[in-house]
């Protein structure tokens, strides 16, 4: 039988190179709701710089929109309440639905009776005018700094957590 050394294989490499778990919790103190657009509310969960990937709930209060965009990756949705749909597409996403979107096409997120959604993204995010033009690109140091100021301002502790 042979022996096992507990300095090798790979239980060993992951407790010397892997990066630990984490748990973010459903308070207000482990992340905000940070005011995005009007009636929309960003609680970030998780920035990853080395990957331009970043999750976040997305919580669009009754009667709101997130504006015309275009994502350079892809995103992953599955909404936990309430509904939510883009003028460009004929269907509607409630409460445990899951949307994959692949990267280029511009659409216009609303929500008329409100919804929270968990979307992991990848890349950047570019809000356009009526013709296309580009008006803003957020990326994950974007929302980093989203999240980063809006703690400043309402001495909120960062979580480092969050930085994945």
């Amino acid at each position: 039988m042979p022996i096992l050394d507990a300095n090798s294989g790979i239980d060993a490499v992951v407790r010397q190179y892997a990066f630990p778990d984490i748990h973010v919790g459903g308070g207000e103190g482990e992340s905000p709701w940070v005011p995005f657009r009007p009636q929309v509310f960003i609680r970030h969960l998780a920035f990853d710089v080395r990957m331009n990937m970043y999750a976040n709930v997305l919580w669009v209060k009754t009667g709101g929109m997130l504006g015309r965009h275009r994502h350079r990756g892809r995103v992953f949705g599955y909404t936990l309440e309430g509904s939510w749909r883009y003028l460009e597409y004929d269907w509607i996403a409630r409460a445990g639905s899951y949307v994959q979107e692949s990267p280029g096409a511009i659409h216009t997120l609303v929500s008329d009776q409100g919804m929270k959604t968990v979307f992991w993204l990848n890349g950047s995010l570019e809000f356009v005018d009526e013709k296309d033009g580009l008006l803003e690109t957020l990326d994950v140091f974007w929302f980093m700094d989203h999240y980063l100021g809006y703690c400043r301002e309402n001495g909120i502790p960062i979580n480092k957590k969050l930085f994945v």
